[in-house]
């Protein structure tokens, strides 16, 4: 694995990072390690953990991603362009009142404020939420409900979700937050074993269901090994608990109040490249769009493109070059639920264009396009046209400076495309 970089090395991997300052005192801080409030303030959400342990003594764990440095000066030539998608806001919705524009964090902090607003039991809790998360998607509402409601964990996921499986228990609502989704992991066992099962192994005695997980998700720019994975379809395996992508900031309020109220186990991840990219109007009250229902943002009748998240952007700019440059008419399906998935809207879609292409940025092997393809395959068989297609990450560790050819672009899903349509 190599030696761990220095302080002198991280200008040149994650483009230079604020002085940081002495000791960091909060709870969810290992003691003694240089870390500090006032740097992620500075570069508005970046934070650098730092964990000992390794064969020399201590190796980083960094903790921060998706955001660019405020320092404008030697930010310049370090300065990184995510340009893989475009992000295209939905049309403003008129069904829910007032609206206000919002990134896709305002719209996670609202949709909490309006949870802790509507449900006196309702409490938010994880490493650093309390100061408003390294994302700001809980930014003053400690202030506004007080620090019994909205407060810090130690630096153990674990802990994090055991803690929240009991809260639920006792019929209060838990909103847990694990700081990347990439570090759920250590949580796997509590997640699987324990939440997912909790109705089933007591004969609906007990259930752990006002339990919501959220966790940033996917992709990022310069996330590297540790802060881009996409972990769904680990959890897509293990029935008792539903697991939710949005694509846009509309979207995540609406599902993320609907897993909030929902009577199961959710986790909810959240696209962190689109927290400040995607910007769009959403209603000031709370709605609700609703768990396991896909959405056919785009209908065409050649071939049905299937994303969540923000490969969404992607495969919408896909169907425009495929309209353009092929003249082929390209159906676009967000299917916002991963577990449990929207068999049936994928599978009319199919079998009207004959042809299924799904994208996502996790690996190819064992990823939840598998289990679409799967499953298409034996409910539409008669009807494709074409080998089903898969444009997915590699089956290797997320890179750092190659994520430009890791992820699965506009060039690479067009170019499958075009090979199913020739076929």
């Amino acid at each position: 694995m190599g030696p761990p970089l220095g302080p002198s090395q991280w200008g040149s991997r994650l483009g230079a990072p604020p002085p940081l300052p002495a000791v960091c005192g909060g709870a969810a801080c290992e003691p003694g390690l240089p870390v500090g409030m006032a740097a992620i303030a500075a570069t508005a959400g970046r934070l650098l953990r730092l964990r000992a342990a390794g064969a020399e003594g201590q190796w980083c764990r960094l903790r921060g991603a998706g955001l660019q440095a405020a320092s404008a000066a030697g930010d310049a030539a370090q300065r990184r362009h995510v340009a893989h998608f475009t992000f295209q806001p939905d049309p403003e919705p008129q069904e829910y009142g007032q609206t206000q524009k919002m990134n896709l964090f305002q719209a996670i902090t609202s949709a909490l404020d309006n949870s802790l607003a509507k449900d006196p039991t309702a409490v938010i809790f994880g490493e650093d939420v309390a100061f408003g998360g390294v994302f700001r998607c809980t930014v003053g509402l400690r202030d506004k409900y007080g620090k019994d409601r909205v407060f810090n964990t130690p630096l153990c996921e674990q802990g994090i979700v055991g803690f929240g499986i009991g809260i639920a228990v006792t019929g209060a609502t838990a909103i847990a937050e694990i700081q990347f989704a990439d570090y759920i992991f250590p949580a796997f066992d509590q997640i699987v074993n324990e939440a997912a099962k909790y109705r089933y192994r007591s004969g609906d005695l007990f259930n752990c269901g006002s339990l919501t997980i959220r966790a940033p998700w996917g992709c990022v720019g310069h996330g590297a090994l540790y802060h881009s994975q996409s972990p769904e379809a680990f959890f897509a395996h293990c029935p008792g608990i539903k697991v939710v992508v949005p694509r846009s900031p509309f979207q995540a309020k609406g599902l993320l109040l609907s897993c909030i109220e929902d009577r199961n186990p959710c986790i909810f991840f959240e696209p962190k490249i689109l927290y400040r990219a995607a910007v769009e109007q959403v209603p000031v009250e709370p709605y609700n769009i609703p768990l396991s229902q896909a959405e056919v943002i785009q209908e065409g009748s050649d071939v049905t493109l299937v994303a969540w998240g923000t490969q969404v952007h992607v495969i919408r700019e896909v169907a425009s070059m495929a309209q353009e440059k092929l003249g082929v008419s390209c159906e676009v399906i967000d299917l916002r639920t991963i577990l449990p998935w929207d068999v049936d809207t994928v599978c009319k879609s199919v079998i009207k264009t004959g042809r299924l292409l799904i994208s996502h940025e996790a690996p190819l092997t064992g990823g939840f396009a598998s289990e679409i393809s799967s499953t298409v395959q034996e409910e539409c068989f008669l009807n494709l046209e074409a080998p089903i297609s898969r444009v997915c990450g590699y089956d290797t560790p997320f890179p750092h400076i190659f994520e430009p050819f890791y992820i699965p672009d506009k060039w690479k899903c067009y170019d499958a495309l075009r090979k199913m349509i020739n076929y």
